[in-house]
């Protein structure tokens, strides 16, 4: 059995990962920290947990958590995941970052999020693409905007036949956190659909890195929040150097994804499909007449797109099925 920690189990993905960890036949939760909810039953604050858990939310004491746990999920702000991780690798146990603060090169990083870097090598967590997974102390889990855009396009980069890529992803409200926003506000959001920072969102240095480990491409990403829970659709209009049939595409496809279990080829996806799942989605059609493929992903931003990944992380990193615990239907409709 795998002993499980988990620093900052208040907001969201905090809550998926009790949720989901909960379920999970080779692991069980010793330890959840909240400074904020500190002695407070878990199932008082996450009432969907009633009598799934009956944890209780500790303080943050960094050696305590290593103490008990074989791995130790970080799900805390950008910028203070390094008040943890040090003293948890130095102890010896592994640890898998929900936040942003080691997904990037420490250079990019600090020029991205105006933070100074910790140093520390991390793999990039996203499993189809890195499977050096297995290797890891430092999980870096990937945010939920690059799993979706990096997922839908990585096999024709790979192939090296495109010019450009033009993203557009559409967001369910969770993704920006547990805690009320003037955007997430109901009359804000209701029947409307809000573009926001459209050329300058962080994510795109994510996305730009991992394609950028597979070929050369222009890439340009607009992010939007629409009046939806949870999920993210993302369209990419790519652009290629030289026409490609449906039949060529489709192939290339599924020998990039072969024996990737949570990739799901086949018509264009939907966000009910998905929801609940740690499935990611992708369907395309071509253009005709036009250097255009139009390819859609759909992922939930609150499984694969943060705590059902992190969890797929931890089955590589101690040799189980990574489908262990997470193989489950998205909740349609």
């Amino acid at each position: 059995m795998i002993d499980v920690g988990i620093i900052g189990g208040s907001g969201y993905t905090g809550a998926e990962l009790i949720r989901l960890l909960s379920g999970h036949p080779e692991a069980e939760i010793k330890v959840v920290t909240s400074r904020r909810f500190e002695g407070k039953k878990v199932s008082e604050v996450h009432t969907h947990l009633k009598s799934i858990t009956g944890l209780v939310y500790e303080g943050v004491e960094t050696s305590k958590v290593a103490e008990v746990s074989d791995i130790v999920f970080t799900a805390v702000p950008h910028g203070t995941t390094s008040e943890y991780v040090p003293e948890l690798i130095e102890s010896g146990v592994s640890v898998v970052d929900l936040s942003a603060d080691y997904r990037l090169k420490p250079e990019e990083y600090e020029r991205v999020y105006s933070r100074k870097a910790d140093k520390r090598d991390a793999v990039y967590g996203l499993c189809e693409l890195h499977p050096e997974v297995f290797e890891a102390k430092l999980v870096a889990n990937p945010g939920c905007y690059p799993t979706g855009a990096v997922l839908a396009v990585a096999p024709l980069v790979d192939n090296g036949t495109i010019e450009s890529i033009v993203f557009d992803s559409k967001s369910g409200i969770t993704g920006s956190g547990a805690d009320p926003t003037a955007t997430s506000h109901y009359p804000t959001l209701a029947e409307n659909i809000i573009p926001y920072k459209m050329t300058t969102h962080r994510h795109k240095a994510e996305i730009v890195q991992e394609l950028g480990r597979l070929g050369n491409a222009r890439i340009s990403f607009t992010p939007h929040v629409i009046p939806a829970m949870r999920g993210i659709l993302t369209t990419a209009h790519v652009f290629v150097k030289e026409n490609l049939t449906s039949v060529e595409i489709e192939s290339i496809y599924q020998d990039f994804y072969e024996d990737k279990p949570f990739i799901r080829l086949g018509a264009i996806p939907t966000l009910h499909s998905v929801r609940g799942s740690n499935f990611c989605d992708i369907g395309f059609e071509v253009e005709e007449d036009s250097d255009r493929i139009v390819v859609v992903s759909t992922i939930d931003n609150l499984i694969k797109g943060a705590s059902g990944q992190a969890i797929q992380n931890m089955n590589l990193l101690f040799g189980l099925d990574e489908r262990t615990g997470l193989f489950n239907a998205g909740l349609s409709p």
